[in-house]
């Protein structure tokens, strides 16, 4: 019986916020940290803010880069008027992920009960890349990715994850 093999990924995190900038990032820094001790490579980092246009740009060109499989973004999902990060990035997407939010949702209730409602964590591909959108909090942060994207990113999660499909993403 063989053994599947660990396969290490480019991530690209970004931060959207127009307060913080890489000192006070704790949500960006805990992505980063994770990705990595779950041994993938971070293929960029950056801060922008809440803008529609300069969300949209920053992820485009993550996604024209076949040198990055993945996106994970923090900030921006809630409900006030400069969370604007599902409308910039829900056009991009070929295909939505709904379960993601849906699951994200579901995790966060037994943390902060009905408060979870106010989470519009969203998850997408696009031109074959995959794109996890996380409310910007240090705990969500850590919940998205230990509960969810660690496993979704990981090549040895069975029944299925992410991984086995992106070499599918791009079928016509």
């Amino acid at each position: 019986m063989s053994q599947i093999q660990f396969k290490a990924l480019n991530i690209a995190v970004l931060t959207v916020s127009d307060s913080r900038d890489e000192a006070s990032d704790k949500s960006g820094n805990i992505l980063v940290e994770r990705l990595k001790n779950a041994g993938h490579l971070l293929a960029d980092k950056q801060i922008v803010a809440d803008d529609i246009y300069q969300l949209r740009a920053t992820v485009s060109n993550w996604i024209a880069n076949p040198d990055i499989h993945a996106v994970i973004t923090t900030g921006g999902t809630g409900l006030t008027g400069r969370d604007v990060t599902p409308e910039a990035l829900k056009i991009l997407y070929d295909k939505e992920i709904e379960g993601f939010g849906e699951v994200f949702r579901m995790i966060s209730y037994k943390l902060i009960s009905t408060s979870t409602i106010q989470s519009r964590a969203i998850a997408g591909i696009a031109n074959g890349t995959v794109i996890f959108s996380l409310p910007g909090s240090p705990g969500a942060c850590k919940d998205g990715w230990d509960e969810i994207i660690e496993h979704q990113l990981d090549l040895r999660t069975k029944p299925c994850n992410l991984v086995e499909m992106m070499p599918r993403f791009l079928e016509k």
